[in-house]
């Protein structure tokens, strides 16, 4: 026997790995011990990979051209505390079986890996009979099974189902087991539930006993059985394994959150991707059009008239010209074949029967609910799969038009009718909002489409559409109209659709019209308008006109306003009188204002009058008023009353406002908190920021952002913005998106100028001002948008390009509209154009540019539509 350090030295010198050469020798050495000229069948359980035992891969890591298998974290259940002493037993001398009973993909085969890895470093064996057939492989080696080895019998119904020979592998498999100069052996099998009953059932009376020997070996202490589903403790435990990084679990949690089948999902994920990916082109077609369905809110059950029809236009035109007359039964045949886990890419639904009462109306009978064809449903990893691979891709015209014809539910028809709009695609929204009967969304479209009208200067066909709009409950769109017309110049056509907004129910159109009888002299008209406005509780009215009219030194003019709304019950008005008779030097008439605005117990007024008393040198009067305004509300005033304690010092005093009224659901005290403690413990400022973010409110870790910017902490910066804009903060994406191409510029001048680059290659390789494009870099959709303004601004407009899509890939598609807007402002029209349809198909909110481009909408294929309303 060659000592550990010769084998050392030569795994070195023959650069081969050291630490299986070295367990080699171990299980070489432990044989020699024993004496035994022949170490039996089987080879050191070192020297095995789990998925030539049979264990499901779960998914795949890509390396470039080929990929390696990859097994999730294991999450141990309360089966594996009988593998476990099972494996102790056999340590200590005595042989054990375990047969684990489960469903298909349940975790059965992965159980039995997992326990017997402790065994590695004792020099155990394992013995997998399979060649050449399993039952052949057993009964000719049984015997020769020496101690320290373990037996693996997976799918253990081929060795003791046989119709032959079961009965002899199940006798060899206890006289191994029996046999105390044989010990320890370890037998490991599984089976599934249905062979299990079949094997350990009692003959009827009379009938012959097939499976003796086998019920005599699956004895009950023998058979463990796998639940299907985690149980709760297993589901947690699986969670903190995906937060700790595990993208396997990460991506099936999410899936398996209502029914906890996570080994089947991971078992079957594979094969379902293989199934999607090298489907035929029908069956293909099918899987698309329900992708596109899931993502864009329809289902989960799908009906196979909708699916059929659109799946007609996800075909090639050569592969629809090749279909058979049975493709589209065969396309259904093949995606109904189930993978592991008993799941199939598309299954069909079956519906439970409905157990209503019965009706004892005299309608009994007549108006029972039918059921109107099959109905499918998408595997949840296909469906997680499409949201993914198909984000940026709009569905073709025979998507939208099966849509419109088979589908019923309003809810389904509103969403596809927001998918469609969103991807410019405003004809389809119209029809799908109009036969969902969602008059609000569909009011909204048609507001969307009057703007568009009066940008390109159909101002007619606006009204028409904003009247349409208001008529199904969206006077607003009269409104916006009137404020572009104000904007315009056109006072008079302005008061027009104001007057017409105020008749369709906008409070707000009394607003802008206080504003335009002002303009037009008509003092009192005004003074009408904002009154009403102020007793519909819009007191801005009031407040603009009163900003007017001090510039007309018209004091009195602005007493009477004032009065006015004061007599309509306005505080504010009273609040404006007291700081205008202040103003006059009326100490005495202004307080009684004051005491006279502050019984009206409004809010906003005392939170003003303790801002005049601090103003005035105060700040108990002020503080005063701010807990009268408090009241049984801690909330109210809570950012005032921290400003003034932190004013006089009471940082404490100044912090506890805050809580309470952040605990209490005030975000503007809350985000006030987070930044008066990044100045004393920026750790719980950040803790605070991230569980506000986490709360649904990510501006707190914006603002945080921002400070840690501002004092110089870039990375910090970086890090809390990022988690911002995963919460869903759209402006920490674009003020992000900046970050990284400041960082970036300050890099460029910082390193060494080189010269540019000349001929063909400029076009291929990064600017010398180019941040580098590293692993990490080329995953971060921000870093790459910021690579790629920096190629862009250096010429290099293919690689920009890329990039930007890259990110848009990586989950950012509104890059895509920053690049167009980059190519409109170089002149590039065209290829702007195309880029903004591109963020179209991905449903990104377009710029301006896009809606004078297209002001009708697109057609299912990207086409400018003609007009259609």
């Amino acid at each position: 026997m060659p000592s550990a350090h010769t084998v050392a030295a030569l795994a070195q010198a023959l650069k081969l790995p050291v630490g299986e050469l070295l367990e080699l020798r171990r299980a070489a050495e432990l044989v020699g011990a024993s004496g035994e000229d022949e170490p039996g069948p089987g080879r050191p359980l070192s020297t095995w990979d789990p998925h030539d035992l049979e264990v499901h891969p779960a998914g795949v890591v890509p390396d470039g051209s080929a990929g390696h298998r990859k097994l999730p974290g294991y999450v141990s259940r309360r089966h594996d505390q009988v593998l476990a002493e099972a494996v102790r037993d056999a340590v200590s001398g005595r042989s054990r079986m375990v047969v684990l009973v489960g469903a298909s993909s349940t975790g059965k085969t992965r159980a039995c890996w997992e326990a017997v890895q402790s065994l590695t470093a004792s020099g155990w064996r394992l013995w997998h009979p399979f060649d050449p057939g399993r039952v052949e492989a057993a009964l000719s080696e049984l015997h020769l099974v020496r101690p320290r080895t373990v037996v693996w019998l997976n799918e253990a119904q081929h060795y003791l189902g046989d119709p032959v020979h079961g009965e002899r592998v199940a006798a060899a498999v206890h006289a191994l087991l029996s046999a105390p100069e044989r010990a320890p052996v370890l037998v490991l099998g599984t089976l599934w539930p249905e062979y299990a009953d079949r094997y350990t059932a009692l003959p009827a009376p009379q009938a012959p006993d097939l499976h003796s020997r086998v019920r005599e070996l699956l004895t009950a202490d023998r058979r463990v059985a796998v639940p299907d589903a985690f149980d709760d403790v297993a589901l947690a435990a699986a969670q903190v394994l995906a937060d700790a990084g595990d993208t396997l679990l990460v991506d099936a949690l999410p899936r398996v959150a209502d029914h906890g089948r996570v080994a089947q999902d991971l078992a079957g994920a594979p094969e379902l991707l293989r199934r999607y990916e090298d489907g035929s082109p029908g069956a293909r077609a099918l899987l698309d059009s329900a992708m596109d369905a899931r993502r864009l809110g329809v289902g989960p059950r799908l009906p196979q008239m909708f699916l059929t029809d659109a799946a007609v236009g996800y075909l090639p035109e050569a592969d629809f010209q090749q279909l058979g007359q049975d493709w589209l039964d065969a396309a259904y045949a093949e995606l109904a074949r189930p993978v592991h886990g008993k799941q199939a890419p598309l299954m069909r639904v079956r519906h439970r029967p409905a157990h209503r009462p019965p009706d004892s109306s005299p309608q009994a009978g007549t108006s029972r609910t039918t059921t109107a064809g099959p109905e499918f449903r998408l595997a949840d990893y296909l469906e997680q799969h499409g949201r993914a691979v198909r984000s940026t891709v709009c569905p073709p015209a025979s998507f939208w038009h099966s849509a419109h014809t088979h589908l019923a539910r309003p809810d389904e028809l509103t969403s596809l009718g927001q998918a469609a709009q969103a991807r410019h695609r405003l004809e389809w929204a119209y029809h799908l909002y109009q036969y969902a009967a969602a008059k609000r969304p569909l009011a909204l479209l048609l507001s969307d489409i009057a703007i568009r009208r009066e940008q390109a200067g159909d101002r007619q066909g606006a009204e028409t559409l904003a009247r349409r709009a208001a008529q199904l409950g969206s006077p607003g769109a009269l409104l916006s109209l009137a404020g572009r017309r104000e904007r315009a110049g056109d006072f008079d056509a302005a008061e027009s659709l104001a007057r017409q907004a105020y008749h369709a129910g906008s409070v707000f159109a009394l607003e802008r019209l206080a504003g335009l009888r002002e303009r037009a002299g008509d003092h009192t008209g005004a003074t009408d308008f904002a009154c009403r406005a102020a007793d519909a509780s819009l007191f801005t009215a009031v407040t603009r006109l009163v900003s007017i009219r001090r510039h007309s030194a018209n004091v009195e003019d602005v007493e009477v306003l004032l009065r006015k709304a004061a007599q309509s019950g306005v505080p504010f008005a009273l609040l404006e009188l007291a700081e205008l008779r202040e103003q006059a030097g009326e100490k005495e008439s202004a307080e009684d204002l004051a005491r006279r605005a502050a019984a009206f117990g409004d809010v906003a007024v005392l939170s003003r009058l303790a801002e005049l008393r601090e103003q005035d040198g105060h700040p108990d009067q002020a503080e005063a008023l701010l807990r009268q305004a408090a009241g049984d509300h801690p909330v109210a005033g809570a950012v005032r009353l921290a400003k003034l304690r932190e004013s006089a010092g009471d940082l404490g005093g100044a912090e506890a406002h805050l809580r309470r009224a952040a605990d209490a659901g005030d975000t503007r005290a809350l985000h006030q908190l987070v930044l008066m403690l990044e100045e004393r413990d920026p750790r719980a400022a950040e803790d605070l920021a991230l569980r506000a973010a986490a709360a649904d409110d990510p501006e707190a870790t914006v603002r945080l952002a921002h400070q840690r910017e501002r004092t110089g902490d870039r990375d910090g910066a970086d890090i809390l913005a990022r988690r911002a804009a995963a919460a869903g903060a759209s402006d920490a994406v674009v003020w992000l998106a900046r970050l990284r191409r400041r960082a970036s510029q300050t890099t460029a001048s910082e390193a060494p100028q080189r010269a540019p680059l000349e001929g063909s290659k400029k076009a291929d390789t990064p600017s010398a001002n180019a941040p580098r494009t590293d692993e990490t870099s080329m995953q971060d959709p921000y870093a790459l948008v910021s690579l790629a303004q920096s190629e862009e601004d250096a010429g290099h407009g293919a690689r920009a390009e890329t990039l930007i899509r890259q990110a848009a890939d990586a989950g950012l598609p509104v890059a895509l509209v920053w690049l167009a807007e980059w190519r409109s402002e170089a002149g590039d029209r065209e290829g702007a154009e195309a880029l903004l349809k591109d963020a179209a198909n991905a449903g990104t909110s377009l710029p301006p540019l896009a809606t004078s481009l297209w002001p009708h909408g697109l057609d299912a294929d990207g086409t400018p539509s003609a007009p259609w309303l």
